[in-house]
């Protein structure tokens, strides 16, 4: 039976190392995926090489980040800069198409317009955008409610307002990332919200809460959530984004058991490559 791809958050996990060097520490503790907000400063041409050589796939990337030294979380949503947004979504999608990436996340940010109706049009202006230039590729676009907890004022904050994005566009064309910290921070029992929502989900975000340290750290039932992921036979990738409490190798410690539980049926889709 074939397993569910495990991806690092090599933004988060291996922190310590070059970017590089983190992508053979996931692979040599045994994630068989990885994913990074920004990996531009590794050439396509380069993560397709390191991708292969530790048979890795690439689960997500963003699209229209911003500039973070100036504290911005996503362009999406922000008036005014939608020139911006689809200059930064046009680089990610090229690069994701090249490395053979699933999704690239559209960040929504967070808006200074105080006219939600405004941000509102914007961040569908941009998203229908997103849309339209994943439709003749293999990737989609991926939206994450991201929660106050985390990011006060964030324009995407609950996972039904990404439920109300994604029924605009179908779930074929946008799918939903499910974080377990920012979903236990707005009160959502994540297990239960799986079993509801499964058509809608395409990746799922693993840190506890509070803390948003690896699993174990926190209060979050892990078993009852992998167990709905089996039951509705979930094929997407689950992500690691916590923040290691010790260091990553002896955080990830519940990765080989995690493995063990064969969560997929046998025609799982297997790890897409480019041509």
């Amino acid at each position: 039976m074939t397993q569910n791809r495990f991806s690092a958050h090599i933004g988060y996990l291996f922190s310590n190392l070059p970017l590089k060097d983190r992508i053979a520490a996931a692979a040599a503790i045994g994630f068989t995926a990885i994913e990074h907000p920004q990996p531009f400063s590794i050439s396509p041409a380069e993560m397709r090489d390191v991708l292969g050589r530790y048979e890795l796939s690439f689960s997500q990337l963003a699209g229209g980040t911003g500039d973070a030294s100036k504290g911005e979380k996503g362009l999406a949503a922000l008036p005014g800069r939608e020139i911006d947004f689809r200059e930064s979504f046009n680089r990610a999608l090229d690069y994701a198409v090249a490395i053979g990436a699933s999704y690239v996340h559209p960040m929504a940010g967070v808006p200074n317009d105080i006219n939600e109706e405004r941000v509102d049009d914007v961040y569908l202006d941009n998203i229908r955008y997103a849309v339209e230039r994943t439709s003749d590729t293999r990737v989609k676009v991926l939206i994450e409610a991201i929660s106050e907890m985390a990011v006060p004022g964030y324009a995407m904050s609950t996972l039904k307002q990404a439920c109300s994005v994604q029924d605009v566009f179908g779930p074929g064309n946008v799918s939903l990332l499910i974080d377990t910290f920012h979903a236990q921070a707005n009160g959502i029992k994540t297990q239960d919200w799986i079993v509801a929502n499964i058509h809608r989900i395409g990746h799922i975000h693993i840190a506890d809460y509070p803390g948003r340290h690896e699993p174990g750290t926190g209060i979050i039932d892990f078993d009852e959530i992998l167990e709905a992921l089996a039951t509705h036979d979930f094929r997407g990738a689950i992500g690691f984004e916590y923040i290691p409490s010790t260091s990553t190798e002896h955080s990830a410690a519940f990765l080989s058991a995690w493995k063990s539980k064969q969560l997929l049926s046998p025609h799982h889709e297997k790890p897409r490559r480019s041509s």
